[in-house]
């Protein structure tokens, strides 16, 4: 079996890149370091890092077992915490996530509510693509995130997660004020075949969510200008440079010289709070899902 405090040397060798920062770090000896590798790489059979670099370098076998390491750590960290929950040795924490436009909405009123009621819990919050939550959440790195389903992304729908839904956020429709079908009340994806497109950057999600729809219906978007950033796609729009379809969360604060209007058939995005089923559900867990569902 694997020695996890070499492993955790190993690791700080490859954060630091010397095994001379990593002994200051871990407060080791740099023979203390350099024993440390040595024994683990006895222990696996293959060089781990590529001596005489500077800085120092990792072969495949090392790059491989680090990434695994980042997932033991976060999951021993979870151990620790959870003991010391149950021990009441510890005060609480709550390590959240979500995607950008559910925090820029209904997730600070649910923040609001936490504070009130949980005042002594620690909450960390990052904002981050769907894209880069979900690696989070596989290594225990958070406790709690919101994401996003749709039968595009198969991806997040295959991963063992305790699901809870929140809400179904439709996409619509974003034209320039003068837009020839500004004036409709309802579109269809069809309607905009021809139009050029804003889009967003290569692998979105939200993105890819409607791409699909945009096949299903027939065409292809022509996209000039992307960004994964929906004040800019909106900028753009309202520059004349192209139409856009984005998610209604996107919308609460439209840009004043953009047109919205709802789609026949719309995409639509199914909204979910999620942690690792394996994971400790702590009280906290407990107290912002109940605070989410308030503020949906």
């Amino acid at each position: 079996m694997i020695d996890v405090r070499r492993l955790r040397v190993l690791s700080e060798v490859a954060a630091r890149g010397s095994f001379s920062a990593a002994a200051e770090a871990l407060q080791l000896t740099q023979s203390a370091v350099s024993q440390h590798v040595a024994a683990l790489e006895r222990e696996i059979g293959l060089p781990l890092v590529e001596r005489g670099t500077r800085p120092v370098g990792l072969t495949e076998a090392g790059h491989a077992l680090t990434r695994h390491a980042t997932g033991i750590f976060s999951r021993l960290d979870v151990a620790e915490q959870e003991l010391g929950e149950i021990a009441e040795r510890r005060r609480g924490r709550l390590r959240f996530g979500s995607f950008p436009t559910a925090l820029s909405t209904f997730v600070p009123r649910a923040f609001q509510r936490f504070r009130r009621r949980e005042g002594s819990v620690t909450l960390t919050v990052l904002a981050l693509p769907l894209q880069t939550l979900l690696p989070r959440l596989d290594t225990a790195q958070l406790d709690l995130a919101l994401i996003y389903e749709h039968d595009a992304l198969p991806a997040v729908d295959s991963r063992d997660l305790a699901r809870t839904p929140l809400c179904d956020d439709a996409y619509h429709a974003v034209l320039p004020a003068h837009h020839r079908l500004a004036r409709r009340s309802e579109l269809a994806l069809a309607d905009l075949a021809d139009d050029v497109w804003i889009g967003g950057t290569p692998n979105s999600a939200w993105f890819g969510i409607v791409e699909h729809h945009c096949r299903t219906s027939g065409f292809a978007p022509r996209i000039d200008c992307a960004s994964d950033d929906n004040v800019a796609v909106q900028a753009l729009v309202a520059a004349g440079l192209g139409v856009a379809v984005i998610p209604g969360l996107a919308l609460v604060r439209p840009h004043p010289g953009v047109v919205v209007r709802p789609l026949t058939g719309a995409p639509v995005r199914h909204i979910f709070a999620v942690r690792p089923r394996d994971g400790y559900a702590s009280p906290a867990v407990g107290a912002m899902l109940a605070c989410l569902r308030e503020a949906v």
